[in-house]
């Protein structure tokens, strides 16, 4: 037959019960607290304030994985550190014409600013562009991914390996989300870096026919996002949809890097914002 409790007796049920609950957390060292809102369908992620180095999110961010064409990102700081004079007008290799993947269709014979390359490089991701700089920077692209590798110790990136400056397929290039947020942390404080990552549209390359090519950026974080301002996407069917994408907000920069993520624009969007606003909640 039921019984229903006595209030007396209620009260010390849920009395152990509280304490019972409080014991399992101290014992198991694990909080009882809601798990928070970041989540992401990413294989790899990680979500930090570039400024202090705060990581506010962070998932398989130490696994190896292919990167596509972020690659392109350690890329152009490397060109930037490397270079003096990027109006200098360059003859471009013929190592870089008909490269496979993406490319602004680069012909033998004509000759191009290493600005513009770079824009190139970062707004249409133009393979082309990333074997034109890596030649033209160390002679060869062998010698360049040295020069790559050295710019990513510089950066603290110590689980990654680069062999080729476009991200192109290959089993001896590779990096981590962790490792990638911290190049690209290193790049945005150059500041031609910052500037072409954030161009929306860039209209100054000369083309062969005598007009100009124009480079529409395909990163639409730029406009998704409240003070979206860089960095770059990155695709092939070995590394999946990959990100990495910035936004700055009353002094505060966040970097998002998001692997192998299918909708990878509205995940970074919305952990960028939950980044944000967990920030604003810590100040309060």
């Amino acid at each position: 037959m039921l019984r229903f409790l006595k209030k007396s007796e209620y009260v010390i049920l849920l009395t152990l019960t509280v304490f019972l609950l409080i014991g399992i957390t101290v014992s198991t060292g694990k909080s009882i607290t809601p798990v928070s809102a970041y989540s992401t369908s990413a294989a790899s992620a990680i979500v930090i304030e570039s400024n202090t180095g705060k990581v506010l999110y962070e998932k398989n961010a130490d696994e190896k994985r292919q990167i596509a064409s972020t690659t392109k990102i350690l890329t152009a700081i490397t060109v930037l550190e490397n270079t003096d004079d990027l109006e200098k007008m360059i003859k471009i290799p013929d190592e870089a014409v008909g490269v496979e993947g993406s490319s602004i269709y680069l012909r033998k014979g004509e000759e191009l600013r290493v600005i513009d390359l770079l824009y190139g490089l970062m707004l249409r991701s133009g393979n082309d562009c990333a074997v034109a700089l890596a030649c033209i920077t160390s002679g060869s692209v062998e010698n360049f991914s040295v020069l790559m590798n050295m710019t990513a110790k510089r950066a603290g990136a110590c689980s990654s390996h680069f062999c080729n400056p476009h991200g192109l397929p290959d089993d001896n290039h590779y990096s981590t989300a962790r490792d990638m947020v911290m190049i690209s942390a290193y790049a945005m404080k150059n500041d031609v870096f910052r500037k072409i990552v954030s161009t929306k549209i860039y209209k100054d390359c000369s083309s062969p026919d005598g007009g100009n090519r124009t480079f529409l950026n395909k990163n639409k974080i730029l406009n998704m996002v409240e003070g979206g301002n860089g960095l770059k996407t990155g695709y092939t069917k070995a590394a999946g949809r990959c990100l990495i994408s910035s936004a700055e907000r009353n002094g505060k920069q966040i970097i998002c890097v998001v692997l192998n993520c299918g909708p990878m624009f509205e995940e970074s969007r919305d952990l960028i914002d939950e980044a944000f606003e967990k920030l604003m909640e810590n100040e309060e």
